[in-house]
C-alpha cells in the first residue's frame, strides 16, 4: 500500500519531509521553499498570533536589477533539475488508496476552506449528495487549474520564442512550461478518475482562450498579473485545506501537494517579473495597470472559485444560497479577502498600489492587510496554531 501521510517535497534545492496535514509557510523572505513546513512550538504559534493582531505595515516598493532577476532565475531552473516530478511516476494512480470511491465520506467539501462546505446547507444534507456535491466541486476547480496553465504553457510558447541566445528567462519558462504540461496531466487524469463531466471555466473565459496568449508580448507585467490571479486562488485554497485537513483522500493530497511544491517557485517567477518590470512602467501606464489589477484578479478568481451554471443547476441549489456563498455572508468575504494577500504585497513592492486603485480594491472587496511574507497564513489560521 502506498503511504500519502510522507511525502517528500523539494521546490528551491532543499528538500523535507513532512506529513501532509501540516502548516504550509514560505520564508519570511518571500522566496519559495518546501510548502510543507513542521508544526509549530507553543512559543512560535504564540508569537504568530500576537503578530497577526499587529496592525498592517506599509510595504517598500521593491525595484530588482536585470542582474538581481536573472539570478533569480538561475536559482528557479537549478530547483527545477534538482526536484521535478512527473504526474505518471510520481502519482500512484493504480494504487488501491487512490482510486476514486464515491461512498467516500473524505470528498466531503472542507469547511474551512470551501465556502461551500461552510455552509448550513451544504452540512444539513445527507452525506452521500455531500459527497456528490463535493466530487464534481473538486473535479471542476481542477480543471478551471488545468485550462489556466493551457493557456500560460501557450503564452510562455510565444514569449520565448523571441528571447534572445543565453537568456536565462528561456531556460527558466522551459522548465515551467514543462512542469505546466504534467500538471495539466495530473489535474485531467484526477478529472477522468472522478468521472465528473465538468467544464471548467465560465463559457466566456474559455472563448477568449486562444486570444489570452497574445498578451503577453504587448502588455507583459498585465499578463504576469492575470497569471498570477488565475494561480493565486487555486494555490491559496490548496494550501488551506492541506494545511488543516486531516483526512483527506489520498489522491487529491498527492496531486495538491505536488502542485503546491512546484507552482511556489512559478508564482515566485510571476513575482519577480512583475517587481523587475512595473516600477519602471511610465506614470500613466503604472496608474491604469494599478486599476486593471484588482478587476483582473476579481473576475479571474470568480472564475475559479465560483462554480458554473451547470453546477447550480445540477444540484438545484437555491438563489439565495448561492448568493450567501459567493460573496455576501460575512464569512464568504474575509474567506475572498484572504485569497489576496499575497498580490497586495505585490502590489505594494511594484508601485501598483494608488490612491484610486485602493478604491477599486475596496470596491471589488479585495481589500485588506497585505502579506508580510510570500504565503503568510491568514490571521484567523495563525491564531487557532
Amino acid at each position: 500500500m502506498f503511504d500519502v501521510t510522507e511525502f517528500d517535497v523539494t521546490v528551491f534545492g532543499v528538500s523535507k519531509t513532512d506529513t501532509l496535514s501540516t502548516p504550509v509557510s514560505d520564508h519570511p523572505s518571500g522566496g519559495p521553499m518546501s510548502p510543507l513546513a513542521t508544526a509549530p512550538s507553543p512559543a512560535t504559534s504564540r508569537a504568530r498570533a500576537e503578530r497577526a493582531a499587529e496592525p498592517p505595515t506599509a510595504q517598500r516598493v521593491v525595484i530588482r536589477t536585470r542582474a538581481e532577476y536573472e539570478q533569480v532565475l538561475r536559482q528557479l531552473s537549478e530547483a527545477s533539475v534538482a526536484r521535478h516530478f512527473d504526474a505518471f511516476v510520481d502519482v500512484p494512480w493504480d494504487d488501491p488508496d487512490f482510486q476514486v470511491r464515491k461512498d467516500d465520506p473524505r470528498w466531503v467539501l472542507p469547511a474551512h476552506a470551501d465556502p461551500i462546505g461552510a455552509h448550513p446547507w451544504y452540512q444539513a444534507l445527507p452525506l452521500e449528495r455531500q459527497i456528490e456535491i463535493g466530487l464534481w466541486r473538486q473535479a471542476n476547480v481542477l480543471k478551471v487549474g488545468l485550462q489556466f496553465e493551457n493557456v500560460l504553457i501557450r503564452a510562455i510558447m510565444q514569449y520565448v520564442f523571441a528571447l534572445p541566445n543565453g537568456s536565462p528567462e528561456y531556460r527558466y519558462l522551459s522548465h515551467e512550461a514543462t512542469e505546466e504540461c504534467h500538471h495539466t496531466q495530473m489535474f485531467q487524469e484526477a478529472v477522468n478518475r472522478i468521472g465528473a463531466d465538468v467544464p471548467g471555466m465560465p463559457r466566456a473565459l474559455r472563448a477568449l482562450a486562444p486570444v489570452l496568449p497574445m498578451l503577453v508580448n504587448s502588455v507583459p507585467v498585465i499578463f504576469f498579473l492575470g497569471i498570477l490571479a488565475g494561480e493565486e486562488p487555486i494555490d491559496h485554497t490548496q494550501k488551506e485545506i492541506l494545511r488543516a485537513a486531516e483526512n483527506l483522500p489520498p489522491v487529491l493530497a498527492r496531486v495538491m501537494a505536488i502542485h503546491i511544491a512546484e507552482e511556489a517557485r512559478h508564482i515566485s517567477f510571476a513575482h519577480e517579473a512583475v517587481k523587475l518590470r512595473a516600477p519602471h512602467l511610465k506614470p500613466i501606464s503604472r496608474h491604469l495597470t494599478a486599476l486593471v489589477l484588482p478587476l483582473l484578479m476579481r473576475y479571474l478568481c470568480d472564475a475559479i472559485m465560483v462554480p458554473p451554471r451547470e453546477f447550480w443547476e445540477r444540484f438545484d441549489i437555491p438563489e439565495e444560497v448561492k448568493n450567501d456563498l459567493f460573496w455576501d455572508s460575512p464569512q464568504s468575504q474575509e474567506r475572498l479577502q484572504n485569497l489576496f494577500g499575497d498580490v497586495r504585497m505585490l502590489a505594494e513592492q511594484s508601485n501598483l498600489m494608488t490612491r484610486a486603485s485602493r478604491k477599486l480594491w475596496r470596491k471589488c472587496k479585495i481589500d485588506g492587510p497585505a502579506s508580510r511574507y510570500r504565503s503568510e497564513p491568514p490571521p484567523a489560521f495563525l491564531s487557532a496554531a
